[in-house]
């Protein structure tokens, strides 16, 4: 309802994953009720991408120092885009992006 996250879905997974305080406390359930007095403050690394895929992708770049700067890449079951998201922050020249749904992306 304060617009604080694109979605329900998107909610309830930031407070699932322990991003979402309340009043300085982590916010525990994600059908807590929060009156409108309350700081609700989100520190959730997700929020800037599409989808959390896009963390997937991070953490295994800089796990194994991978730089897909100046690079093509192939998102095969694109999705709506979380690599695809990623690997053009990242720097790469050219990403196609392959799903069988539609207008997920």
């Amino acid at each position: 309802q304060r617009g604080l996250v694109a979605s329900r879905s998107r909610a309830r997974d930031a407070v699932e994953r322990g991003t979402v305080t309340v009043d300085g406390a982590i916010a525990r359930k994600p059908g807590q009720n929060v009156s409108p007095q309350c700081l609700v403050v989100i520190d959730d690394p997700a929020q800037g991408y599409v989808s959390r895929a896009a963390l997937k992708l991070i953490g295994g770049l800089d796990h194994f120092g991978l730089d897909p700067a100046g690079r093509e890449a192939l998102d095969i079951g694109a999705s709506t885009g979380g690599f695809t998201q990623v690997l053009l922050e990242r720097g790469a020249s050219h990403v196609t992006a392959i799903d069988v749904g539609h207008g997920q992306m």
